[in-house]
This record gives structure tokens, C-alpha cells and sequence, in this order.
């Protein structure tokens, strides 16, 4: 007996509906815009913290009755919207970012770097398509596999490109017919990215790298990560390292590292603060980033201390020559000096220096600053830490702030203390209630996903619920992550997954609070791109978002094809929200090709959740 939601269904897509329920589902739509159009965006704190997802316990009914509608859904014509599906994009836009076209940027008299700089202002898209992945594009293999074997036809990266690149690279990349593969951690000798770690460790006075936790280093800004190899031994140690490079044409360092399931996005210090608040990161790494950090009169690290905690390290290894003698001593030393007297106007000491690393701390103490020269690098007005892709600022931020606790006063786990909670305007109550939530929810999605991932094998009457790979996901995107739940609630149970906890710029910046649980997470506008490569993520989730953007500037079309082109084919997107947002939303999904299917949670409210499949197209 077929259900009464799929009933609704048929009458909603039969191949000859009614003109006049046609007219009224018009009037319909315009009527739910009018009233998502009137609300406020100052609402947007109000919309986000009361849509949180419904906890049911009904849902292996719902499962079952998703497995046999998910069918019947896969035939049923879509009448007018079947024409409206859109096409794929040509050849050329494979690795498409929005926001970065060196030649647009300087044919509109971008100079002196900033070309390469990230200019969605002057980025529209005119002609909607969808990004199509290359000839060779292979699903990426399961974590932990995918860490140390990536299909080449995956990323931008040419034979040339590998034979022309550094010994160290050389050793820790083999480049076989159709695979890219890395050493295992075993397999690391000398001169390795282990050795370097522990290096790192020894000369920040620490037994081994295993003490980077205790020493309060957790969370780490990898600035120029190459092939990802640092970042993925750091994860090996627990640590949160969150690899930004620039936007590279070819041969991306990014790209590479998402493949491998690293964290990581596009990002760069040429004119522009990073969108992270201040008071981020416990270290900030550099190792032959290309970064000249004396350029623009220290503003680069000026950005470099607005992003470290008191306390925090700022390590650069950068090489000289491979001559030896007075020559590479007289080459070090000049290259030194004007770090270190700059790094003495910003509080910094130089602790450590072997061979060609070398590792400044910052202050813990904020009566640093008032005790220093009158011509030393001022300190910001307040209100100056907005943090959004602002223009870099030749003062010194967060001095003031309520965030300033060194990184060796922290708590050592994700659950903060009452004490830190507080700092954040958290109470410990409505802090322990979202963890809850976000643990029945992540349940709940994975039980309902399962009958779709297996519906070439649908469950038979009397058979156990198939159980999905606990490592079928490995890169989620939380677009609206409030305090980081879903991704505590990943590590509760244990997932093979890291989250980009993304806080949109109009709601509560929660961000401070995120990266003090040890989450990796950034500021972002949905009305712009993300920046990211395409095929990025596995999986994709928003809670209360839609309802939102609905009344903001930018159209909800515009978000689904830039969702599209950062999700992996066979990539997940799971959206809560009110049901006339789910209803426009589904609309689009199908637009740009996607299996979804609404789910009514038939508890009362007006919630729905929306969950997609995106297909494998090639053309």
C-alpha cells in the first residue's frame, strides 16, 4: 500500500496537472517569498538557534518507507522542471573557482600582487552549468586508503609538474600510471616530516612531538602546505592543522590536500586579512611558503600575530643556499635580521633556531605593548577586528579582547569549562543541550541515508538494517554551524570525518568559540563562493539556513550550483529547515540533476529535512 506522502507526490509531479492547481501552486510561491522576503536578516541569530533538528524516534518507519519511495520517486516524471535542468560547463571549467581570473583581475588594474587576490566582486557568474569532473575523474578511495594513494586523474597536476618539483617532494610522492601515492608515517627516514615534527617539538623545549597537545598546541594554520604531507601527520597526532595556500591555476597544494581528506582552502596574504576572527590559531607554520614576511612594512606579520593566541608559535623554515661556509651564514643572518627586529615591536622572542628552522613565540602577557617604544607598532582602535577579507591593518588587534587566554591556561578538551563557556557567552546548560541534540540528529541522518546508500540492495522484510561504512564521508561542510555540534557529535561516535564549521557573516560569530573546541572553521558570505576547488566535499550540511538567504540578496539558485561544484559526485546534502524552504530547495535540486527526496519527520511541526544524492555525470 503505497504511503500518503507519496501520494501527495504523484498528484504533486503527475505528467498532466491540473491548470488551476498549477495557478494556485504560482500563487503559492510568490506568497512564501513575500513572507520570507519581509524578514529581517537581523533575525538571522533568532532562525538559526530555534531550527534545531528534530529528535524522533520513529525513524526506522521512516526509513523503510523512504527505501520504497526513494524508487517510485526515481521514475516519476517532473514534468515542467525536467526542461529546466541545466547543462554541464565546458572542458575549460573542470577546476573552476569563482573569484579568482588573474586576467579579468588585471585588466581591471589589479597590480602588485593583488591580482591573485580573491575578487568576487567582479565575479558573476552569467550562464549557470554545472561543473563537469575531468575524463579520468575516479571516486576517491576510502580513509584511511585515500590519505596515502589519490587517483592523479583527480587533480591538476601534470608529470612535469611532479619531476620538476624538490627532492622532499620527490621522496614523499610516487608518481605511478594512473595514482599518486605518499609514504605511510613508517615509511618517513630521515629528513622526513616526521623527524621535522619532532624537531619542531625538541626545540619548543618538549620531550617529542606527542607533547604538542599538552604544550596547549592544538589547532595549526599551515601556510603554503605543499602536498599536504605536514598536515597529515599532525592529524596523525590528534591536531587540528588547517592548510591555506593561494589560488594556483595547476599543480594546486589545496586541491591535493582535500583529495587526501585533509583540511584545507584557498587563502593567501597578499592584501586581505584571512577570514578568521583574532585569537585563532595556537601556531602558525610556514616551511618554503614564498611568503617575504618583511614586505609591506611587517603587515604580513602583523596578520600572522593577529592570528595567534598569546602564547602561540610562529615557526619558518625557509631555506638559504646549499653552499656552505661564511657565504650561507652571512645569507641567514641577513635574511634574520629584519625579522627579528620587527618581531621585537610585536612581542615576539625568538626561542629556537637549528639549521633552517626557526621559532618566534608570541607574548602571553598583554602589558607587552604598553611597555614598548613609541614608535613600535600601534595598537588597533576597537571595533577594528572584523575580519571578513577586510584590508590589511598596520596595527596590532585583540590586545583588548576578552579572548585573550594563553594558549597554556586552555582547557585540554573539546567539552570547554564553564569558565571558558562563559568568556563566549555560552551557558554550560545550553552548551551540554546542543551536544545532545547534534548526537540524536547525526543518528538519525546516518539511519536515514542507509536505505539509499543500499538501494541496488533494498532490505528485505525480517533482515537487519544495513549498516553504512563508517568511513563513507570523510570532508563535511557544516554551512551553518552555530557552535560546532555536528562536528562534536562526528567525533562522539567516532567517525573517520573532519568539518568545516562555516559561521555565515551575518549571524552570531560563534567562530571563537569553534576554534577553541580544537574544530577548524571560517567566516563566509553565502551569498559569495566558496573558496574552494571543485569535487571537494563528500558531504554537505545546513540547518536553518535556507530560510535565511531566502530574504538576503542572493538567490538560493546561485548557492545550489556552487554546491554542486564543491560536492564529489555521489556526494550527500542534508538541509533542515522550514517546509517552504525545502520546497524551493527542492525544486533546485532538481534542477541541477540531484536524487532528493523530502523527508516529513510526522511529528507535528513544520520541519523537513531534504536529502540529495548528487549523480556521477561526465557529459
Amino acid at each position: 500500500m503505497r504511503s500518503p506522502w507519496l501520494n501527495k507526490l504523484s498528484v504533486i509531479f503527475s505528467p498532466r496537472p491540473p491548470v488551476s492547481w498549477l495557478l494556485l501552486c504560482f500563487v503559492s510561491v510568490l506568497a512564501l517569498i513575500s513572507v520570507f522576503g519581509s524578514s529581517s536578516s537581523n533575525s538571522f541569530d533568532s532562525v538559526t538557534s530555534t531550527l534545531v533538528p528534530e529528535i524522533y524516534t520513529n525513524y526506522r518507519r521512516l526509513k523503510e518507507q523512504a527505501t520504497v519511495d526513494y524508487f517510485e520517486l526515481r521514475t516519476l516524471p517532473l514534468g515542467a522542471s525536467r526542461q529546466r535542468e541545466f547543462g554541464l560547463c565546458g572542458k575549460e571549467k573542470e577546476n573552476y573557482v569563482p573569484c579568482y581570473n588573474v586576467t579579468a583581475n588585471l585588466l581591471l588594474g589589479f597590480k602588485d600582487g593583488e591580482e591573485f587576490d580573491r575578487h568576487c566582486e567582479f565575479s558573476r557568474q552569467r550562464k549557470w552549468c554545472l561543473v563537469r569532473p575531468p575524463k579520468d575523474y575516479k571516486i576517491p578511495l576510502r580513509w584511511p586508503a585515500g590519505r596515502d594513494v589519490i587517483w592523479s586523474g583527480n587533480v591538476k597536476i601534470t608529470k612535469d609538474q611532479f619531476l620538476s618539483s624538490g627532492s622532499m617532494t620527490k621522496r614523499m610522492m610516487l608518481l605511478e600510471e594512473n595514482q599518486i601515492a605518499f609514504h605511510s608515517e613508517d615509511g618517513l627516514i630521515f629528513d622526513g616530516v616526521k623527524d621535522y615534527s619532532r624537531q619542531i617539538a625538541e626545540m619548543m623545549g618538549l620531550g617529542s612531538d606527542f607533547e604538542f597537545f599538552q604544550a596547549g598546541v592544538r589547532t595549526v594554520l599551515d601556510i603554503g602546505c605543499g602536498f599536504g604531507s605536514f598536515g597529515a601527520h599532525l592529524v596523525s597526532l590528534k591536531l587540528m592543522a588547517l592548510c591555506i595556500a593561494a589560488y594556483e591555476a595547476t599543480g594546486s597544494q589545496v586541491q591535493l590536500a582535500l583529495e587526501r581528506g585533509l583540511p584545507a582552502m584557498i587563502g593567501n596574504f597578499i592584501s586581505r586579512q584571512l577570514p578568521y576572527p583574532s585569537l585563532s590559531f595556537d601556531m602558525v607554520h610556514c616551511a618554503q611558503c614564498s611568503i617575504v614576511w618583511d614586505k609591506k612594512e611587517g603587515m604580513f606579520l602583523i596578520e600572522a600575530d593577529r592570528l595567534l593566541k598569546p602564547g602561540g608559535y610562529f615557526v619558518l623554515t625557509s631555506p638559504t643556499s646549499k653552499s656552505h661556509g661564511s657565504a650561507t651564514v652571512t645569507k641567514k643572518r641577513n635574511m634574520l635580521m629584519p625579522l627579528e627586529q620587527f618581531t621585537e615591536k610585536i612581542c615576539w622572542s625568538l626561542i629556537a633556531q637549528q639549521d633552517e628552522t626557526f621559532i618566534w613565540q608570541k607574548t602571553a602577557d598583554v602589558h607587552c605593548y604598553s611597555s614598548r617604544k613609541q614608535n613600535d607598532v600601534p595598537l588597533c582602535k576597537e571595533g577594528h577586528d572584523a575580519a571578513y577579507y577586510q584590508t590589511l591593518m598596520p596595527c596590532i588587534t585583540g590586545t583588548s579582547s576578552k579572548h585573550w587566554i594563553p594558549i597554556q591556561n586552555r582547557s585540554s578538551s573539546s567539552q570547554l569549562s564553564s569558565v571558558e563557556l562563559e568568556v563566549h557567552g555560552v551557558s554550560q546548560e545550553d552548551f551540554f543541550e546542543d551536544l545532545q541534540v547534534w548526537k540524536l540528529a547525526l543518528n538519525n541522518y546516518w539511519s536515514l541515508l542507509t536505505p539509499l546508500i543500499f538501494s541496488d540492495h533494498p532490505k528485505r522484510p525480517g533482515d537487519e538494517d544495513p549498516l553504512p561504512p563508517f568511513n563513507m564521508v570523510r570532508n563535511v561542510m557544516d554551512m551553518n554551524a552555530h557552535y560546532g555540534g555536528l562536528n562534536a557529535a562526528f567525533l562522539e561516535e567516532k567517525k573517520s570525518v573532519w568539518v568545516m564549521n562555516v559561521v555565515p557573516v551575518r549571524a552570531r560569530n560563534t567562530l571563537p568559540l569553534i576554534l577553541d573546541r580544537g574544530f577548524p572553521g571560517v567566516l563566509h558570505d553565502w551569498c559569495e563562493p566558496f573558496p574552494t576547488y571543485p569535487r571537494t566535499y563528500d558531504m554537505i550540511h545546513a540547518n536553518g539556513l535556507l530560510t535565511h538567504l531566502i530574504s538576503e540578496r542572493c538567490g538560493l539558485m546561485d548557492l545550489f550550483i556552487e554546491m554542486d561544484r564543491i560536492l564529489r559526485p555521489e556526494g550527500w546534502v542534508v538541509l533542515s529547515d522550514k517546509l517552504g524552504a525545502i520546497d524551493l530547495a527542492r525544486a533546485h535540486a532538481t534542477q541541477i540533476r540531484w536524487d532528493a527526496r523530502v523527508i516529513d519527520l510526522q511529528n507535528g511541526s513544520d520541519q523537513r529535512l531534504l536529502v540529495c544524492q548528487k549523480p556521477f555525470l561526465k557529459k
